[in-house]
């Protein structure tokens, strides 16, 4: 294998043939359409210690149709087809890192080419030209004819600049210069490509080394002294003035010319060295104080990315920085209350370090007098920046409320004047920082009293390892005056260890009080049961129904609901909390609702907030927002400055901001899951199933016509109306998925015989009930469930359905008996019955059809699988296949993992896909 350049650069072609006159292995491709070609290649070979001339078969591939092939390289590669895969990692790992140069080729025409290369990119392309084996050079004869095999580092530039030239090219754009794939002249621009390469990719490299008089930065001005590097040894250095005099040895004629190119696309980032160019020789400039600051307080970076290093005088320390200094300003142990609670105030103070140590107050003053940029600290000179030696003499700022300076000092960053500035926290902040770093895992997790937390007296119930450790968690929290989320899965007891909670703060008269809980009106009564049940003699009331009235409770729980709440917001607000619990806290996702907004104004004042929920984290980070601005208020900032700050650079795929984001919410959330080492050997196993069916020729002929007749229409449509005409086109065929019946709404159908699920879902129900199980069937379609409860009756089996219009008598009726054995079989709609009840009696679960998302599917199945459950549990997932549910699995897990991270993005709204996209998820295949 072998590279013969061309020009343009992209037109450069690979060329792959067998030494030994072998035909060519049938992987490497014929090219087709993409421009490759047969023929006979006459070549310079190695022969022994010299050359020779050999005519061979050869397959000519354009670069960016072998690159594919390059990537698949084995092991056992010829040499130089191992050495051209290596040169191609190295061209897309330049071309990723954006290292691409826009110029003009040779022969006129537009083209790209790597570049500006770094020190470490220079040293990576040496070796590899260095290690070049000689088959890899056998290219073909010049026109000259004469046999020689020619330059490593030359041949592999050209490569490189080939890859660079290719990749960000599109035929579509063709007649765009850089942009398309046809070459376009452009002879007028070489002097713009020229000075836009010099000192970067072209000629020399230039820097610039100050100087101090006689080695004393007091003694006088200081001076830039400008130095000459080659660019493809980094290791050829000299000053300007002997390569301007033609001794350097190394640059060539061509090189003082590259040295005025460079030294003016410099200036162009730094005004001063604009003085440079006005002298015979650009060599060396004299600079004043405030220059000296500017290259301290940026310029020298700004240069630095534009290709030209400053290096600094070893005499001089620069290692001075500045970063807030966060303390507790009195809201440390013994200040009475709760230490974040409204109104409490944290010091923000500019801390300045020289080595990492902080400056003493005499040395802040000396820091602040100084006049020049260069000062004497602990017996050395040191470059002081402006900004540092401003911040020296503000020393402080206003104080920040309690909470803003916690979240500064959890992400370990703030922002100041709109420049972001790193935090430390004083010794006190710093220790309740490493306590709440790890939430749920301190065991002893001592309250703000110093006293360990037990089991509260008046519990009747045994709390497992983990809800103690959640317990602790809360109470320490509470006691802070800061909000806490417990995000546990669902059926691991998060109301047993609020109730806990409630009766821990009832022991101690400061956080002793009435406990607002306020839930779906689905799980009132269950809220109701669990607390005479774990906690007798502790009142509850429900404040609910047309003639609800608020009791007056000292030390128990009132229970409300979110729809009751929107109404009657103003009368809750008054009832004087010590304790609010949104439950289910999914319900307020979306803080511009009713129910968000009403769940401001009744928690109010109140010293403590918890949020309950199995699914912090649905679609995407707003919702997070939404529950930890609740309880927490300011922790996370406004919403506009969270999206810009965390949720956007996260859900983008920025790593790093993720981790920053899960250092500051992690102590305010408590999230475990039935799959932690500590959980799972307290629950039995479970084992989740897609079960594949296929359709019935009658469901074939629905899908098929829908989906024509819908792609038909949508190229016509926009907006609001598009969006609409998706959500319809799916929900169609979701619904001749399930059954016929369902989507042609008859009014008595038979419905044996035309389902592949409905067969599937006979066959599974037939086993469960014969081996003495039970199954829940989840549906979130209503009317669907009706027709499964009609067809599963009337093959003799005893079910019962439970939808969003059941009341709340009847609901809890179905519940017992389905619990004590009555019936086998108990069809649910999804988002009416799947949080809040307990079906421990289930030991399968069949989800009938699929919700587009899976927090909500893992919701329902854990009526089933939760505390209480003592067989395994199986999972059966019904997918039509080769339609738009085999397609959504992948949208399905992409979600899944978004909600299991609670840092990472979601999938694409289905309604924003392109006509293509479109079809291509619901085409049935």
């Amino acid at each position: 294998m072998v590279f013969e350049p061309a020009d343009p650069p992209r037109a450069g072609r690979l060329a792959f043939w067998a030494p030994d006159g072998r035909p060519l292995p049938d992987d490497v491709p014929d090219g087709g359409s993409d421009g490759g070609s047969d023929g006979k290649l006459t070549v310079a070979v190695p022969d022994g210690g010299g050359v020779a001339v050999s005519t061979v078969a050869a397959r000519r591939l354009p670069v960016g149709a072998a690159l594919p092939l390059l990537a698949t390289a084995g092991p056992d590669a010829h040499p130089a087809a191992a050495f051209w895969a290596a040169a191609a990692r190295e061209a897309l790992h330049l071309v990723t890192r954006g290292r691409l140069l826009p110029g003009v080729s040779p022969a006129g025409f537009d083209a790209w080419r790597v570049g500006p290369l770094d020190a470490d990119d220079a040293v990576r392309i040496g070796a590899l030209s260095a290690a070049m084996p000689a088959w890899a050079r056998a290219v073909p004869l010049p026109a000259d004819g004469a046999v020689r095999l020619p330059d490593a580092y030359p041949l592999l530039r050209a490569f490189l600049d080939a890859v660079a030239d290719d990749l960000p090219r599109d035929v579509d754009a063709d007649g765009t210069a850089y942009a398309g794939r046809a070459p376009v002249r452009l002879d007028g621009l070489r002097d713009w490509a020229a000075e836009l390469a010099a000192g970067v990719d072209a000629g020399v490299r230039v820097s610039l080394r100050l100087e101090t008089p006689g080695g004393d930065p007091a003694a006088g001005p200081w001076r830039a002294v400008v130095q000459v590097h080659g660019l493809a040894d980094p290791g050829l250095v000299a000053d300007v003035a002997p390569v301007w005099a033609g001794s350097a040895a190394g640059f060539d004629a061509r090189a003082p010319q590259d040295v005025v190119l460079a030294v003016r696309r410099a200036a162009r980032v730094w005004e001063p060295l604009r003085r440079l160019l006005s002298g015979p020789v650009p060599d060396r400039m004299v600079l004043g104080d405030d220059e000296v600051a500017d290259l301290v307080d940026g310029a020298a970076g700004r240069l630095a990315v534009a290709g030209v290093a400053v290096h600094w005088p070893r005499e001089v320390d620069r290692d001075v920085s500045v970063r807030a200094l966060v303390g507790a300003a009195g809201a440390g142990p013994g200040g009475g209350g709760a230490v974040f609670g409204a109104g409490a105030l944290l010091s923000f103070d500019w801390q300045v370090a020289l080595g990492g140590e902080p400056l003493t107050a005499a040395e802040l003053e000396v820091l602040a007098a100084a006049r020049r940029p260069v000062v004497r600290l602990r017996d050395r000179w040191v470059l002081a920046a402006p900004e540092v030696v401003a911040r020296a003499r503000q020393r402080s700022l206003p104080a920040v409320t309690a909470v803003d300076g916690l979240a500064a000092v959890l992400s370990g960053a703030t922002v100041v004047d709109g420049e972001p500035v790193e935090v430390v926290a004083d010794d006190w902040l710093a220790r309740l920082r490493e306590r709440l770093a790890t939430p749920g895992d301190d065991r002893s997790a001592p309250d703000r009293s110093g006293a360990d937390v037990g089991i509260p007296a008046g519990l009747a119930a045994t709390l497992r390892d983990y809800q103690v450790r959640g317990l602790r968690w809360l109470v320490r929290m509470t006691s802070l005056g800061l909000g806490a989320c417990l995000a546990d899965d669902m059926g691991l007891g998060k109301t047993v260890t609020l109730i806990a909670l409630h009766l821990h703060r009832q022991a101690d008269p400061a956080t002793a009080g009435p406990t607002l809980v306020v839930c779906p009106a689905s799980l009132l009564g269950n809220w109701e049961r669990e607390v005479r049940r774990f906690a007798p003699g502790v009142t509850v009331s429900r404040f609910h129904g047309p003639d609800r009235s608020l009791p007056a409770v000292a030390g128990g729980f009132v229970l409300t609901t979110y729809a009751t709440m929107r109404l009657d917001a103003q009368r809750l607000a008054g009832g004087g909390w010590a304790l609010v619990v949104a439950d289910e806290a999914q319900h307020v996702k979306n803080p511009d609702s009713r129910s968000a907004r009403a769940l401001r104004l009744v928690a109010g004042v109140a010293p403590a907030r918890v949020a309950l929920t199995g699914t912090p984290v649905e679609n995407n980070l707003d919702e997070l927002w939404a529950i930890l601005d609740w309880t927490t208020p300011g922790l996370l900032g406004g919403r506009t400055t969270f999206r810009r700050r965390w949720a956007d650079p996260v859900q983008s795929g920025d790593e790093a901001a993720g981790r920053r984001l899960a250092r500051l919410v992690g102590p305010f959330l408590l999230r475990r899951r039935k799959s932690d080492p500590d959980v799972v050997p307290e629950l039995p196993a479970k084992t989740q199933t897609d079960q594949p069916v296929a359709l019935t020729v009658e469901q074939t002929a629905l899908y098929e016509a829908v989906v024509r007749e819908a792609l038909a229409r949508l190229p016509g449509t926009a907006g609001m109306a598009r969006r609409g005409a998706v959500v319809s086109l799916l929900t169609a065929l979701k619904q001749i998925c399930n059954h016929p019946a369902q989507y042609l709404r008859e009014d008595e159908p038979v419905l044996a015989g035309r389902s592949g699920k409905l067969e599937l879902l006979d066959e599974l129900v037939d086993a469960i009930v014969a081996g003495g199980g039970a199954v829940l069937v989840f549906t979130q379609y209503v009317a669907m469930g009706r027709l499964l409860r009609r067809h599963l009756r009337a093959r003799g089996h005893g079910c019962e359905l439970l939808h969003g219009g059941t009341s709340l008598p009847r609901r809890q009726e179905m519940v017992d008996r389905f619990q004590a054995g009555a019936v086998p079989v108990f069809v649910l709609s999804l988002k009416a019955a799947g949080t809040g009840l307990n079906l421990t009696r289930a030991d399968h679960v069949v989800h009938f059809d699929r919700w587009w998302n899976p927090a909500v599917e893992d919701q329902a199945t854990d009526r089933a699988y939760r505390i209480g459950q003592t067989r395994p549990v199986q999972v059966h997932r019904l997918v039509a296949e080769g339609t738009v549910e085999d397609r959504i699995a992948a949208m399905l897990s992409a979600k899944r993992e978004l909600a299991d991270t609670v840092l990472h993005s979601g999938a694409a709204a289905l309604t924003e896909l392109s006509d293509a996209e479109l079809a291509e998820l619901v085409v049935l295949r």
